[in-house]
């Protein structure tokens, strides 16, 4: 007796997770294809991941610290500092001795450093939403605050 193969889903919330996939290698797979996309997206804008993250902390947070900045970027002091030189280099940071501490720089976005993380935000925003193609704004609201619960829980 031949079966009949079962028809294929119609949508991508119709599709049951890959039972040998583990969610960690999945997360990791699209870790590196968003990050290979906005590599993509953003050298036409001539930056780098690590430049557009520490220009989006330090849009978020106002002044910091080259050190501050390293940890909420997730780079590495020496990194965050070749980053912050060729930002300042090309004009979208100032750098300014901390008032209260003579050994810390503090670091600001400038106008045009802002213009130019508007720009990357803009071309990001496109692969988000590629990316979530398909997924009701609640359904997306849940994944986002599950994926938040995941990095806090392993923060820990």
């Amino acid at each position: 007796m031949t079966r009949k193969p079962k028809p294929a889903p119609k949508d991508a919330t119709a599709r049951k997770p890959h039972p040998k996939l583990r969610l960690a290698y999945v997360i990791g797979s699209l870790d590196r294809i968003i990050r290979r996309r906005i590599s993509e997206a953003l050298a036409p804008l001539g930056l780098t991941i690590g430049q557009f993250t520490v220009m989006s902390v330090l849009d978020a947070g106002g002044q910091a610290s080259n050190a501050q900045l390293a940890e909420r970027s997730l780079i590495t002091p020496q990194s965050a500092n070749e980053v912050m030189n060729a930002m300042a280099t090309r004009g979208w940071i100032t750098k300014e001795p901390d008032p209260t501490h003579g050994r810390i720089v503090l670091l600001q976005l400038t106008d045009e450093g802002r213009a130019i993380l508007r720009q990357c935000e803009q071309a990001v925003s496109v692969i988000e939403g590629q990316m979530l193609a398909g997924m009701a704004p609640d359904v997306a609201s849940s994944v986002q605050s599950y994926l938040e619960l995941f990095v806090r829980n392993l923060r820990a």
